[in-house]
């Protein structure tokens, strides 16, 4: 392989290209917006940088590696800080939880919460471990292109009870409800349901506490910079505003793509980190036809109404990272996966950048934003252009009653972020965050296959391909891929 087109400038998209560059693949990428970064855009407003995610930034050694290929170091291009606590988690009765990898800290945060659940917790890192070495660790970089592939895994997904929920193995080990909370948030991270998500998403715990939380000083959207930087370095080309039109075919394989501008290139492979549903829309091929209608019967996860905020004074303590849960957990959940309703009382992430980096607004502001997760388009079909500024209201509600008393009165510049914009700016099927909802039943040889499985140099990269979202997810995806285009 000579050249190859990347579709998409997310993470996983450059993380791919900084892959096939690196080997010697003249790589081009093509990407819709005018910024590369796909869900990690930003914006600049009154003097605040906005990063729109992903702010959650673990396992930074998957990142390091991608400069390492050519012999550089990720310190040339960002600065990568840790955060901590990783998560301050706050509920409405007043109970408060630092969630840390300091195990005299995160031990004496279990013991006032239920001092019997502390010997219980250390159970639960154990189960954590081993489905991180089997689900991450041995699996998380390799394709799953044959059924016998996933047969190969049955015996340790089995061991680990894979079909049982996050929320249910936790249960088991601990039972104070706040901490069971506490331990099955995080597969909101990457879109699932705690009730429903597999429990081999439990890794997620064992992979924060070794690599810890971290921020890129000056937002994510310095890491997406010093990513771009690498590539083009190391001779990569990116073309941006300027989306794939079509995706041509000729027999079983991809030609080339067209985009908006006219503009037409050939390659020996394509490579989408696009939605999957839009990509296969794409295809100029009877396969692209058939996968995306098949595709559109598929579970998706839900998506994310974001509030961003620039606030007058400073909040020295507001952490970096802060979980507000509402009055209900499993109720909340339910209205978001299955009864697809708009709940009143949403739990939030806080991001609140400048508590790392205060040069993220002007001198004596703070910059935040506070996303609340929310059915896609498919379950609530809400019109959020007239929703919007309603919701906002809700959330900012939330924040005065819990956190920041006078905060109307301290607002500099705000906008939102809807499903309707993921799905207008991000072609994102039902305006989902997360693309496939990560469930058994749609994982590893179940989920979009990293290679199509009739086109032979059609590629997926990122959250809708093995193994779904989240940073180390399509880092881990584009490595799977690239073993497969490089050979």
């Amino acid at each position: 392989m000579k050249s190859a087109i990347v579709i998409g400038s997310g993470f996983g998209g450059l993380a791919l290209a900084i892959r096939l560059q690196s080997a010697g693949i003249q790589t081009t990428i093509v990407e819709a917006r005018d910024k590369p970064g796909g869900r990690a855009y930003y914006w600049e407003r009154d003097g605040h940088v906005f990063d729109g995610g992903p702010t959650v930034i673990t396992d930074p050694d998957c990142l390091k590696s991608l400069w390492e290929l050519s012999g550089q170091d990720i310190a040339q291009d960002v600065d990568l800080v840790p955060v901590t606590p990783f998560y301050a988690l706050d509920w409405p009765d007043g109970t408060r939880f630092d969630y840390t990898n300091d195990d005299e800290k995160l031990f004496a945060e279990i013991e006032k919460l239920n001092p019997a659940d502390v010997e219980g917790y250390k159970r639960f890192l154990q189960y954590s471990e081993g489905v991180f070495h089997e689900g991450y660790e041995k699996l998380g970089t390799k394709a799953f292109l044959k059924f016998s592939d996933m047969l190969k895994a049955a015996p340790a997904l089995a061991k680990y009870q894979a079909w049982r929920s996050v929320y249910s193995i936790v249960s088991e080990y601990v039972e104070e409800e706040h901490l069971r909370q506490a331990l099955s948030f995080h597969t909101l991270l990457v879109g699932g349901n705690p009730m429903t998500c597999s429990s081999i998403y439990a890794l997620i715990h064992k992979l924060e506490r070794d690599g810890g939380v971290w921020f890129a000083m000056g937002g994510t959207n310095r890491l997406i910079a010093g990513m771009v930087a690498l590539f083009e370095r190391i001779g990569g080309t990116i073309r941006l505003g300027d989306p794939v039109t079509q995706i041509h075919a000729s027999g079983d394989k991809v030609t080339g793509v067209t985009t908006k501008s006219g503009w037409h290139a050939n390659a020996d492979a394509v490579a989408s980190n696009g939605d999957v549903v839009a990509t296969y829309g794409l295809l100029d091929h009877k396969r692209g036809k058939k996968q995306h209608k098949a595709l559109k019967r598929k579970r998706y996860s839900p998506s994310l109404f974001v509030l961003h905020f620039g606030l007058e004074g400073t909040f020295p303590d507001i952490p970096h990272h802060m979980i507000l849960f509402g009055p209900r957990y499993e109720g909340l959940l339910g209205d978001i996966y299955k009864r697809g309703t708009l709940a009143s009382d949403p739990s939030l992430y806080l991001h609140h950048p400048t508590k790392t980096d205060p040069t993220m607004a002007p001198e004596g502001c703070s910059t935040f934003y506070a996303l609340a997760p929310v059915p896609h388009m498919g379950k609530a079909p809400i019109d959020w252009q007239e929703n919007a500024n309603h919701y906002a209201e809700v959330i900012l509600d939330t924040l005065e009653e819990r956190l920041i008393p006078d905060i109307r009165k301290r607002i500099r510049t705000r906008f939102c972020y809807s499903p309707a914009d993921f799905e207008t700016d991000l072609f994102a099927h039902l305006g989902s965050a997360f693309s496939l909802e990560p469930i058994l039943t749609q994982s590893a040889w179940m989920r979009v296959h990293n290679r199509d499985d009739k086109l032979s140099n059609l590629y997926f990269v990122g959250a809708g391909t093995h193994p779904g979202a989240g940073i180390p997810g399509v880092v881990g995806s584009a490595q799977a891929t690239a073993e497969l285009m490089i050979g």
